[in-house]
């Protein structure tokens, strides 16, 4: 990287780093419905989780992410699934703190190393982990964790890739977060298990605040 794009990179990292003290757990939510947006994010806070990932997997992601930003102040909204340089774009415009996607095309990464957008791209192999850090960004998304082969190749990573930090999201859940929390190279862990479709439809905002605080508890126990 040339000098500019590696001081970008610097400050990416530095601001990024930043909002994940505020994790280490991350909330994946997939909204269908806009108006569950905002209690949805007031249940989540009020349980102890700010950092949340909204998933561009629906037509109301955009609308609801927007509605987080303006009405729950205290939330860290990040926007995911993050697919092409486009998607990056709009989550910026959106007003997102940070992005985050399951993988990574050379154009997104690209695009990605040159906007001060906070990034983690996904990886699922030691190829895929050396383009992300060759474009700068030394904390990744390890997508799908369990099934790219879990808490081991994490482990098997940390040796040729001292520098890199993880995120791991696919397959976590309350009864092995606390185990990949535990790893030194993971700074965050992402799942959907706190706020499932069912509890969102159902609008059991009560049940979604109690799970987020039995994962607050679960990662610091």
């Amino acid at each position: 990287m040339d000098q500019d794009l590696t001081a970008l990179a610097s400050s990416r990292d530095r601001t990024l780093a930043d909002l994940l003290r505020a994790g280490p757990i991350v909330p994946v939510i997939t909204l269908e419905r806009v108006e569950d947006a905002v209690p949805l994010a007031r249940a989540l806070v009020a349980g102890g989780l700010r950092l949340l990932e909204i998933t561009l997997r629906t037509p109301a992601a955009a609308d609801s992410a927007a509605a987080i930003i303006r009405e729950v102040p205290e939330a860290i909204v990040g926007i995911g699934t993050v697919l092409t340089p486009k998607d990056l774009e709009r989550a910026q415009a959106l007003g997102a703190r940070y992005a985050l996607s399951p993988g990574a095309t050379p154009d997104l990464l690209q695009a990605a190393s040159r906007s001060a957008m906070p990034f983690i791209p996904g990886i699922a192999t030691a190829s895929e982990l050396m383009a992300a850090l060759a474009h700068g960004f030394q904390t990744v998304k390890f997508f799908p964790a369990v099934a790219a082969g879990g808490i081991p190749a994490l482990k098997a990573l940390a040796g040729p890739f001292p520098q890199a930090r993880f995120c791991p999201t696919g397959g976590i859940d309350e009864k092995n977060v606390k185990d990949w929390l535990a790893l030194p190279n993971v700074v965050a862990a992402g799942g959907s298990w706190i706020c499932s479709t069912s509890d969102i439809r159902a609008q059991a905002w009560d049940t979604i605040t109690a799970k987020a605080k039995q994962a607050v508890a679960a990662a610091q126990g």
